[in-house]
Order: structure tokens, then C-alpha cells, then sequence
């Protein structure tokens, strides 16, 4: 037990706590003192728990941090109702920031949560209603106006601040799915009552209300949806064919194109994933293929050893291992094993990324654990392992596509892909770095300038981040000793990412080399008020003003 978490914990009580009341008491009413007590037994062993079980559980937040939100959730739980008890301790889980640290409801039957039967999606545009029961079929493909007590910005905001994540684009994939929880949005008090939720959309110009009633999640399962590309005339796209089939691939003969449908990183009852990989290059080595597209954007991991066989098969084929003939579709969905495999792709293959940024971060932790509470005996998932697959250095959030196609609503539901389009029309481009460097070489400053504004306003680079691209680039300038040039390039830098320290920090450093030492300071001080703990700029700074 820490310092900041005091709680008086009969024995008697831990061994001899029933379940059954905290599950089935009333939802709109606090929990009685029996359960509160049950409850606060709850939390003790899971802040106890959590940091032993945990690799690494303060690597988002401290452990100060961790022991008052947990010992604030102790104090209020006489007052709450059980799902207020739920949302705190969800909240809590998502303070360790990554993945595999969940409250998951769909491994965690002693939740007892329910479903309302509309599937939620946010597309480029806003919040959708996806899919919907029969029952619901007018709200299906409207547009999200409000959700209980709030709009849908503010119901959004609200559940995602409790979900499970390793970035902002897990947030994507995880909180449409929890606002069908009908404890969740009551316990965040998004409605008043989960028997009787108010959705409001906006569909073809015209608002409908509707009153959604839950059902369990076993009925869920049962559900035949309606769609909202329910009558499109397009037949459904590759990546919405056969979801529940692992991998498969297809060859696309006007195009020349081989499709691999990567959906989980497993083998099959009836096939192996190695063998399934030593089928798709047997028929690339037999067939005219003049592009490989690896779709894993429905991805959500698996066993990370079995990618190796699609990464040696890649390596092996000079054909396909081109840039412009080798293609990995990522999203919000690629997470975990699959994020591993969008790094392998990323480091030792020639692929250009399409779609959305991974779920995952390029190093992170996984492989979690199971921590049961001893009353609720609720299972809280914590990750055991971190996984460096990429460099150490790496500290980006997630796989970035160099070409960004943003699943918008009316194409969903028209059943057209902008992944596969943005692939199928792409034409090389050479790279930013080249087309500015020799813009500054040959003295037309405006000209890059021009040039980057013109990249980063292009749709296709959304997700880019030339940042790191360019300062890379001044820097070979300066190993090259054109320094002049090389501050140029720092300038340019600094004028796309203002907010950035490290881009002062460069533009110190050459500023330093040329003997600009006024203009060097005032670099390095813009970078230390960005990021005061920058530690190379102050003791940079340092040296500028004692010399």
C-alpha cells in the first residue's frame, strides 16, 4: 500500500466478498456501504497490482499522479453509482497510455455490460451511425448531432478520455465502439438513463430521434445489421470482403495488381500463415504482378514471429521490393502484431504506406497480463513486455503514410476505397528533400519555399511530417560545409514548424558554425522557452554567453 492510498481492509471481508450485489444493484442509485467497502478492496489490490505487474506503469504518468487518482476515486465511491464506478476505474486504466492496458468489455463478461444495437464510425467528416439493427434502420448513415445530454464532439471527447490507447488513432478505433455501452455513457452521465438513450442525426438534411434501448451482448452477436452502403451501387471493396477470413489475396489482372488481405497475424486451422505467404510469392514468381499491396488495416495483431515469412519473401523479390510496386495499407485498426509487421515493412522493405496512420507505436508495450479483482472479479489487462522493434530513438507515436487516403463517409458508403485509388493512380514523385536542396543550391530560397507549402497543403501528404526530413537535409549541408545553405534549410524549417524546439536548436547550431553568435543565442533561447528541458540547448546557450 503506498503513503497516499489509506484504506481500512477487514479480512474477513476480502475473503468472504459476494459479487453478486455489486453487479446487480441499481444503476441510477450510489452503491450501498457493503459495496463500497467491496469496491475500495477493488482498488487497493489493483494499485498494488497494477505497478508489479505492469512493465513499466509510469512510463505516461507518475506515480504520484496514479496513487491520488486512485485515492480520490477511494474516497468518492460512497457517492457513485456503480458505472460512475466503472468510467473511474476505466479512467484509471487509461492513465498507463498504452494499448494493452485496457478495461477490455469484450474479454470481460464479469462487467456485465450491455450493447445498444448501432454501430458507431468516425469518418473524415464526423460521427456516423455505421451500421444499425433493423429497428434503427432510419438513423443508419446519419450523421451524428447528439447523443443524450450532449452533441457528439462532447459525447466523443468524454468517452475517449476513458479508452484504452497507444495514440490518437487508437482513441479512433476504440471510442465509437465504447459510446454503444449503455454503463458507459451513463456512467459518464452522457445520458441519464441506459434504458432509454436519445440519438439525434442528421440524415439527408433532416434531424431524427431516436430512443435506443440495450440489449445484451450475447443478442448483439445475433444482429443482422443494416448498413449504411445498403444499396450502393458499387459491389463492396476488397477490404470489406471476407472479414472474418485471416488472409487471402486476389489478383487484380487489368492492373496487374496482387491484393493480400492480411486481416490477424495467426495461423489458420487448415493452414499455416507461412505456408499461406510461400502460396503468394509462388504466385508472383509465376504470374505477371507488377504490384503488391499488403492490406493490414483491419489488423489487429496476433503472434508478431509469424510476419518474418512475409518480410524474407519481400526481401527475396527484386520484382515487387520497388518503391511505387510495393504498397502496405495501415490504419487505426493496426495494432499490436500488425504494428509490428508495419515496422518491419517500414525497415527492411521498399513499401510506401497508404491509408491512416497504425494504431501502434513503433516500440511500446504489449503481451498483457490479467489482474482479477478480488470482489467485482473484473479482469484489468496490463502489459507485460516492451517490444523495441524499432530504433531506441524512436519515440513517434505511430507509422505515418507517405500517402494519406482519409476513409470519408460518402465513400464508405458508396463502397469505394480511396486506399486502393490513391495506389492504383499513384505516380513516383521524387522526394521533398531533393527538390529543395537543389531549389537552395541554386539560390532560389522562394522557390523551396514554394515547394514545401505546396507539399504540405497537397492531400496525400496530411499525415506527413517533413520536420525531421529537412533538418536531416541541413544537415548533410553542414557536413558538406555549405553552411549558408544548411541555414537556409534551418530557416525554411522553423518557418513550417514553428512550435518545434529541436528545429531552433539546429538553426542554433549552424547559426554557431557560421559565427552568427547573436542570432545562435536567440535560436537557442526560443528552443529552451519550447522545451525547457533541453538540456544540449541550455548548455549550448551557455557557452555562447560566457564566451
Amino acid at each position: 500500500m503506498t503513503a497516499s492510498v489509506k484504506v481500512v481492509i477487514p479480512i474477513l471481508t476480502l475473503i468472504l466478498s459476494n459479487f453478486a450485489t455489486l453487479v446487480q444493484g441499481k444503476s441510477l442509485a450510489p452503491v450501498s456501504a457493503d459495496d463500497a467497502q467491496k469496491w475500495r478492496v477493488d482498488l487497493h489490490y489493483l494499485s498494488v497490482e497494477m505497478p508489479k505487474r505492469h512493465k513499466n506503469l509510469f512510463h505516461s504518468m507518475t506515480r504520484e499522479q496514479f496513487d491520488a487518482t486512485v485515492s480520490r476515486l477511494i474516497e468518492r465511491i460512497p457517492s457513485l453509482t456503480r458505472n460512475q464506478i466503472l468510467v473511474e476505474l476505466a479512467r484509471i486504466v487509461a492513465m498507463v497510455g498504452d494499448g494493452h492496458t485496457s478495461l477490455s468489455p469484450f474479454y470481460n463478461p464479469t462487467l456485465g455490460l450491455q450493447r445498444y444495437p448501432i454501430k458507431f464510425y468516425l469518418f473524415k467528416e464526423g460521427l456516423y451511425v455505421q451500421r444499425g439493427a433493423p429497428a434503427y434502420r432510419e438513423v443508419v448513415g446519419g450523421k451524428v448531432v447528439r447523443i443524450g445530454n450532449f452533441d457528439a464532439e462532447e459525447a466523443y471527447r468524454r468517452m475517449s478520455e476513458i479508452v484504452n490507447r497507444d495514440n490518437q488513432m487508437t482513441v479512433k478505433d476504440v471510442t465509437p465502439d465504447w459510446l454503444g455501452f449503455p454503463e458507459f455513457l451513463e456512467g459518464l452521465g452522457i445520458v441519464d438513463n441506459k434504458e432509454d438513450a436519445a440519438l439525434t442525426v442528421d440524415k439527408d438534411g433532416k434531424q431524427i430521434t431516436v430512443h435506443l434501448k440495450p440489449i445484451t451482448m450475447e443478442a448483439a452477436h445475433q444482429v443482422t445489421w443494416a448498413d449504411a452502403s445498403d444499396g450502393a451501387a458499387n459491389p463492396f471493396p476488397l477490404w470489406r470482403k471476407d472479414p472474418q477470413n485471416a488472409y487471402w489475396f486476389e489478383y487484380l489482372k487489368d492492373s496487374q495488381t496482387l491484393y493480400l488481405k492480411y486481416n490477424a497475424v495467426e495461423d489458420k486451422s487448415d493452414e499455416k500463415l507461412a505456408d499461406f505467404f510461400q502460396r503468394v510469392f509462388a504466385f508472383i514468381d509465376a504470374n505477371p504482378v507488377d504490384r503488391l499491396v499488403i492490406d493490414i488495416r483491419n489488423n489487429s495483431g496476433g503472434n508478431g514471429y509469424l510476419n518474418w515469412p512475409l518480410i524474407y519473401g519481400i526481401i527475396r523479390h527484386d520484382k515487387i521490393n520497388q518503391r511505387g510496386k510495393l504498397f502496405a495499407i495501415t490504419g487505426r485498426m493496426t495494432f499490436s502484431a500488425a504494428g509490428m509487421c508495419a515496422v518491419y515493412l517500414e525497415r527492411h522493405t521498399n513499401a510506401l504506406f497508404v491509408g491512416e496512420p497504425t494504431g501502434s507505436s513503433p516500440n511500446g508495450y504489449g503481451e498483457h497480463g490479467e489482474i482479477t479483482l478480488p470482489n467485482s472479479l473484473i479482469k484489468v489487462f496490463v502489459s507485460t513486455l516492451y517490444w523495441q522493434e524499432a530504433d531506441p530513438r524512436d519515440l513517434r507515436p505511430w507509422i505515418a503514410p507517405q500517402l494519406a487516403a482519409q476513409l470519408t463517409f460518402e465513400d464508405y458508403r458508396n463502397n469505394v476505397d480511396p486506399a486502393m485509388r490513391a495506389i492504383l493512380s499513384y505516380l513516383p514523385q521524387p522526394p521533398l528533400t531533393e527538390v529543395v536542396r537543389a531549389a537552395v543550391l541554386d539560390k532560389d530560397v522562394e522557390g523551396a519555399r514554394r515547394t514545401i507549402r505546396k507539399y504540405r497543403a497537397d492531400p496525400l501528404n496530411f499525415y506527413a511530417n517533413f520536420e525531421s526530413d529537412l533538418n536531416r537535409l541541413g544537415y548533410i549541408l553542414m557536413e558538406q560545409k555549405q553552411l549558408e545553405a544548411a541555414i537556409q534549410i534551418f530557416q525554411l524549417n522553423v518557418e513550417s514548424y514553428p512550435d518545434s524546439a529541436n528545429v531552433y536548436d539546429s538553426l542554433g547550431e549552424a547559426y554557431a558554425s557560421h559565427g552568427d553568435r547573436d542570432l545562435a543565442i536567440k535560436s537557442y533561447e526560443k528552443s529552451v522557452q519550447l522545451n525547457p528541458n533541453n538540456q544540449g540547448a541550455k548548455e549550448a546557450l551557455d557557452r555562447l554567453l560566457t564566451h
